[in-house]
């Protein structure tokens, strides 16, 4: 398998020996479930993003009325 080598800080490399699930997992493999994580996460923070737009027009739409306002003003 050919592969690029890519400059990191020791730092980086000192978080991603923390997080290895064995010892003998490499980093190829280590990077490719945390972008697997990444994407998942990613979708699912859209799909909360859309919910929450959808919720926001209801929500105006039941407080911004003019019923409420009378009984405000009661």
């Amino acid at each position: 398998m050919k592969g690029t080598t890519i400059q990191l800080e020791k730092t980086l490399v000192e978080s991603l020996k923390e997080v290895k699930e064995y010892p003998r997992q490499t980093y190829n493999e280590l990077i490719a479930q945390m972008i697997i994580v990444f994407k998942n996460i990613k979708k699912n923070n859209q799909y909360d993003e859309f919910l929450h737009k959808i919720q926001q027009t209801k929500m105006k739409e039941l407080w911004d009325n003019k019923e409420d306002e009378v009984w405000e003003n009661a």
